[in-house]
């Protein structure tokens, strides 16, 4: 640009003339918002009848700063929660958890607790279908796997076995569950080929 006194202005240069890339580290939504909309279509669409399970929980102490605002300052689980969604499909009862993982190369199984996998072997000898859904973020997968595949391994980290059930193994024995728009994790497509 000229001036009217001649002289030509200076274009400031930016200190670093690369441009900065994007961050989608936090553009997805979460492994349980994704089921979470994922069972809004199946109950919609008459499908299934699935829904996350509430986490009991005893509230021991509330202020009222406004007439119209309560705020739980104290509250405690009543119980240890057993696993994160159940429901009906196709006249058989469904059971799982869901989990998601950072880790490349395996799942910790300390992200599971004695309880629930007691509570998922009831399930199973019941006659109900129990299963884990598992995330591994680094590779934006997320798999199905039977309950009866992870208590293998939940028995063998206790006959000095690993503590993790390896990523190798869940993508060679789990079903891998494709994204899609509306069914965001359609596992019901899994259970459709495993077990009707």
């Amino acid at each position: 640009m000229n001036y009217p006194n001649g002289k030509r202005g200076s274009v400031a240069k930016s200190a670093n003339p690369q441009k900065k890339k994007p961050d989608f580290s936090n553009r997805g939504m979460t492994l349980e918002e994704d089921i979470n909309v994922t069972n809004e279509y199946y109950l919609s669409s008459n499908t299934a009848v699935i829904h996350k399970k509430p986490t009991p929980v005893q509230i021991v102490r509330v202020d009222y700063p406004k007439r119209s605002a309560a705020v739980i300052k104290e509250g405690y689980f009543k119980q240890a929660s057993t696993t994160d969604y159940n429901g009906i499909y196709r006249g058989s009862y469904i059971d799982f958890e869901a989990k998601e993982t950072r880790n490349k190369t395996s799942f910790p199984l300390s992200n599971i607790h004695q309880h629930q996998i007691d509570h998922m072997k009831s399930v199973h000898e019941h006659g109900g279908i129990c299963f884990m859904i598992i995330r591994f973020t680094p590779h934006d997968e997320t798999f199905f796997l039977s309950a009866v595949k992870l208590f293998y391994w939940w028995e063998e980290q206790y006959q000095g076995g690993r503590k993790s059930i390896p990523y190798s193994f869940i993508k060679r024995h789990g079903k891998l569950i494709p994204f899609h728009y509306q069914a965001r994790v359609d596992y019901i497509k899994v259970l459709d080929k495993l077990f009707f």
